[in-house]
């Protein structure tokens, strides 16, 4: 028997593997099986984890080949498209990049920040937007005296109600009658003065609702007055309010300036209020709105311009090009525009009233089908439509479809409310589009899933609103400028 650990032992060889010319031994052979590993048809032997040659893998090295998928295959579980992401939104700023140059070559700077004033303001010496504003305060003040009086029985439940939605159609009526027939009133102020009158609509709808079901749950335990209050707040918690000891001015307007729609006796809070975060938000609505205008003035007013010929001349070939090029710089301002107002200016209000549910939006970016975006993009709206709309007419008995369709219904009006009165025309291309979501959401669902789904949210949202925009644009241009001229 040989010594093991000398050259002149046996050695079994690898199938496949070649044999030295001088009998597979000695150091010979050892250097034939690091030359191919290193120049032949082999790669270079593996590393460890500390990135030295790992010695330990033996004639292992003369294998190169294994069993697996390509990177791009769905079975290879490869997940990791960062560089491509990267490389997308270098493309993205580079071919916008180009399309911005372009735009100041032809036309130059058009951004004027004080020409913005003007779309508040006609006269500077009447200001009826901030007048509506200020009204505003009667019709919550007006709904705070009814659920006084309701609460201590000075009313009763059918006279509330008729009170409650007398109140609540001033509330939409009254805006709209002074924006439809005072002169006075720019389009922007309008569209500002309504927003509020919709969202103070909204808050007191839903502060009757809760009101009146705390009523309701201590009349059901009038048996046990003593803690009738706790269970009409749902617990007994140390400092919480409960009713009616929430029918408060203090209570009323932290409720109709907290970023939030659905009305609670206790709002979650937070600890403190940090600054920095503060100001961060602030820097970027300073930053942001400054961007807005920009784009818009320097970008969409051109080219929205550009847009009326062809729709004079109904030439659809060039009605095609202007709407694609609208496309993108109003998709750009809509995304600013959502980053803006549900990040920047609901967390800074949120920060200063330290309102702690700061869910103002969820990954709507990620939509796969139509639903599923509206019911993610706009938080608020969506937990009042689905608090105050959606579930009573479940329990009223009425189907899911019939009660989904009604959310988009009454969504269809309010789009329709902000847009055509301030523009005064009724052109119902807003509520045409909202209710065109209906078979939409149909269409994606059934023939669309996964990445082609949420490619064709992506879709509508680039495309849909452009088609109104120059719907609204060229109507409103036809209306104020062409008629006058035909006229004379």
């Amino acid at each position: 028997m040989g010594d093991r650990g000398g050259s002149g032992g046996p050695r079994r060889r690898r199938p496949g593997s070649r044999p030295s010319s001088q009998g597979g031994s000695g150091p010979a052979a050892a250097e034939e099986v690091r030359d191919v590993g290193a120049w032949g048809d082999s790669p270079a032997p593996d590393k460890d984890k500390d990135g030295d040659v790992d010695v330990g893998s033996g004639p292992w090295d003369l294998r190169c080949h294994r069993l697996q998928d390509s990177l791009f295959s769905s079975d290879s579980g490869f997940s990791n498209y960062r560089g491509i992401l990267n490389w997308c939104v270098v493309m993205l700023i580079l071919s916008n990049a180009r399309l911005f140059l372009e735009n100041l070559i032809k036309y130059g700077v058009l951004v004027d920040p004080l020409q913005v004033v003007s779309l508040f303001l006609k006269d500077p010496y009447r200001w009826p937007a901030l007048c509506l504003v200020i009204v505003a305060n009667i019709f919550a003040v007006a709904a705070f005296q009814v659920e006084k009086r309701l609460a201590v029985g000075a009313l009763t439940e059918q006279a509330g109600l008729l009170l409650h939605v007398v109140n609540l159609a001033t509330i939409l009526c009254f805006p709209a009658a002074v924006a439809f027939l005072l002169e006075s009133i720019t389009p922007v102020g309008s569209v500002l003065a309504l927003i509020v009158y919709t969202i103070l609509f909204l808050k007191l709808f839903s502060y009757r609702d809760v009101n009146l079901w705390c009523r309701e749950r201590r009349a059901r335990a009038k048996a046990k007055a003593a803690s009738a209050s706790k269970k009409a707040n749902g617990g007994a918690a140390q400092g919480t309010v409960s009713y009616p000891d929430n029918l408060t001015y203090r209570d009323l307007y932290y409720f109709l300036f907290a970023p939030t729609l659905c009305y609670e006796l206790n709002f979650p809070r937070s600890p403190r209020v940090r600054k920095r975060f503060l100001l961060r938000r602030l820097l970027e609505m300073l930053f942001l709105t400054q961007l807005q205008v920009g784009l818009i003035q320097q970008w969409m007013v051109p080219t929205i311009q550009n847009s009326m010929k062809p729709f004079k001349d109904m030439d659809y070939s060039r009605i095609v090009e202007r709407l694609l090029k609208l496309a993108v710089p109003n998709h750009l301002i809509w995304l600013i525009f959502f980053y803006w107002l549900f990040h920047s200016c609901l967390n800074a209000v949120a920060e200063l009233m330290r309102f702690g549910d700061r869910e103002f939006y969820r990954d709507w970016w990620n939509s796969e089908s139509v639903t599923y975006f509206w019911e993610n993009w706009n938080i608020p709206v969506h937990k009042w439509c689905l608090r105050h709309f959606y579930k009573p007419m479940l329990r009223r008995g009425s189907s899911k479809w019939l009660a989904r369709t009604c959310v988009f219904l009454a969504s269809a009006f309010f789009h329709e409310y902000l847009v055509s009165i301030p523009l005064r025309m009724f052109r119902l291309w807003a509520f045409t589009g909202m209710m065109a979501q209906i078979p939409l959401a149909w269409i994606v669902s059934r023939f669309f899933w996964g990445n082609y789904g949420n490619a064709a949210v992506w879709l509508t949202l680039i495309i849909g609103q452009p088609v109104a925009v120059l719907m609204y644009v060229h109507d409103y241009y036809v209306l104020n400028h062409e008629a006058p001229v035909a006229g004379a």
